[in-house]
């Protein structure tokens, strides 16, 4: 039994308690940070990926009753969770480095971020249903405080509506869990998910059992990813958390249902899987026609990056639906890269809204005379969204076109269009907010002759690009990973293909 997967959680609970006792709240968080960062590459390059399977098991028993099935603190990681594990612990610090020194309550606002983070790390590590569910749910407690206290306009209303949402698709999700785990015979019911699909495996549910309770967890997992049509509280409640709460939840925790689709639900379900993929083809089809129109049609920076990333959706869950080799290893590569592109969008959201006071399209404009830093980073942020080749999100879209082309060309067809319309709100933004004209309210303004063209750009007053290469790291590690994936996609698929081939009725390749 190995305790290394136990560091990942002591990291972040060592910093809060150091914080509560008065250490310097930054600082404390941003060394379990890059702690866990640095830590999570190690058991990247450690782990056997060419054998695939689970690594790094620590597996205590923790509650053991009769009549109960036990419970059992359970951890590991293979080629398809440990990927997961990087993301959380580079978003993490990222979040954390962005965050301002000097904001209210810092103490407790660095703690929060901190249980995020533990809470997204536990679900990915956990091999036992009850604290993979129980970890998650940690996760959204921290994430409604955030919005409510440190949020902006409309926070409260942001916070109820995310509170509601997402505790009602926890209680289905709940409710579907449990009800896969009293399927079973009383002597094999348990929580532990390694033990589950080996009994499963040679013992399939029966199919009207499997249709009655895959629609309640896919309900419960569309809720908390935001799938077509559950999807309206995220958009505004991104628009209304801090930047690091967005970047956490957005880049971190929406992977927790997409996750527990592959991890638990069409392994344990997958007849039930068959009968209902129609339903799911039909749903992801309104993430991108529906939240595709929709993004196009936004006038504030955040609420569109919110919606870009509900449409984004659709990319993840095409690749899971076609359940092969290839559909599900580019789904796990668009995670890690659609994590990476969503953190850093609203990361440079907040930082755009903070240093010009604005987020509305109609109020931004000329910002890259002053400000030239930030239209390179917002530059590749948008080109990482929309899918250009040399970035991460490239390599894992790429493979979701190869799978379902064959098999579901019409949705397939979706998603190409999902990539024309993303360019096309991308790219609206760049111009609008970094070479557009300057607002009628400011009066007339100065403006500079750009070298070699003529042409004159009107300067943006009152900004000016002040920040220090050390605030610009965080967004230029992310967009480093994101140009390591998507340059050399191999490293990651060299992880992630073995463990994706172990999966239940997955098909070999030939």
């Amino acid at each position: 039994m190995s305790c290394l997967l136990l560091f990942l959680l002591l990291a972040p609970l060592a910093a809060i308690i150091a914080i509560i006792a008065g250490a310097p709240a930054q600082r404390t968080a941003g060394i379990a940070a890059a702690f866990n960062l640095v830590y999570s590459i190690g058991l990247l390059y450690g782990y056997p990926a060419a054998q695939g399977g689970y690594w790094y098991v620590m597996d205590y028993p923790w509650v053991t009753l009769a009549g109960v099935p036990p419970i059992r603190f359970h951890l590991g990681v293979d080629g398809i969770s440990l990927p997961l594990v990087f993301l959380t612990a580079i978003v993490t610090f990222a979040a954390i480095a962005i965050s301002p020194h000097n904001i209210r309550r810092s103490s407790e606002y660095y703690c929060y971020l901190l249980l995020m983070s533990l809470g997204a790390m536990g679900a990915f590590i956990s091999l036992d249903i009850f604290f993979f569910f129980i970890f998650h749910e940690f996760a959204l407690i921290p994430t409604f405080l955030l919005i409510g206290i440190w949020g902006a306009q409309n926070r409260q209303f942001a916070s109820f509506q995310v509170t509601i949402y997402l505790m009602a698709g926890s209680l289905i999700l709940l409710a579907g869990l449990i009800a896969l785990v009293m399927a079973l015979p009383q002597p094999e019911r348990t929580f532990d998910i390694v033990a589950l699909q080996a009994y499963i495996g040679k013992h399939p549910l029966l199919v009207s059992t499997q249709d009655a309770i895959f629609p309640i967890v896919l309900v419960g997992f569309g809720i908390l990813v935001g799938l077509f049509p559950f999807h309206s509280w995220a958009p505004p409640g991104y628009a209304s958390a801090p930047p690091a709460a967005a970047m956490l939840h957005a880049g971190i925790l929406k992977k927790f249902a997409l996750y527990g689709l592959i991890r638990i639900a069409i392994p344990m379900l997958y007849n039930g899987f068959i009968d209902w993929r129609p339903l799911i083809l039909v749903l992801l089809a309104g993430n991108f026609i529906y939240a595709g129109f929709v993004t196009v049609a936004q006038k504030e920076l955040p609420t569109m990056i919110g919606f870009s990333s509900i449409m984004h959706m659709g990319y993840l869950f095409l690749g899971i639906a076609c359940w092969n080799t290839i559909g599900v290893s580019g789904a796990v590569v668009l995670m890690v890269a659609h994590g990476l592109s969503a953190a850093l969008l609203f990361g440079l959201s907040g930082e755009i809204t903070h240093r010009a006071g604005e987020n509305r399209f109609t109020e931004l404009g000329g910002l890259a005379q002053r400000a030239p830093m930030l239209a390179i980073l917002f530059s590749f942020a948008s080109m990482a969204s929309m899918g250009v080749p040399g970035l991460a999100n490239f390599a894992g879209e790429l493979m979701v076109f190869f799978a379902s082309a064959r098999y579901f060309f019409l949705f397939a067809a979706f998603a190409v269009y999902g990539t024309v319309i993303t360019a096309i709100f991308q790219l609206r933004a760049i111009k609008t907010i970094f070479y557009g004209s300057m607002p009628s309210r400011y009066g007339p303004q100065p403006a500079t002759v750009a070298a070699g063209t003529g042409e004159s750009i009107p300067a943006s007053p009152g900004m000016t690009d002040t920040a220090t290469l050390p605030e610009y790291t965080p967004y230029v590690l992310l967009i480093g990973a994101s140009l390591i994936i998507g340059f050399m996609p191999f490293l990651l698929l060299k992880i992630v293909e073995p463990s994706v081939s172990l999966l239940p009725f997955i098909p070999a390749l030939h």
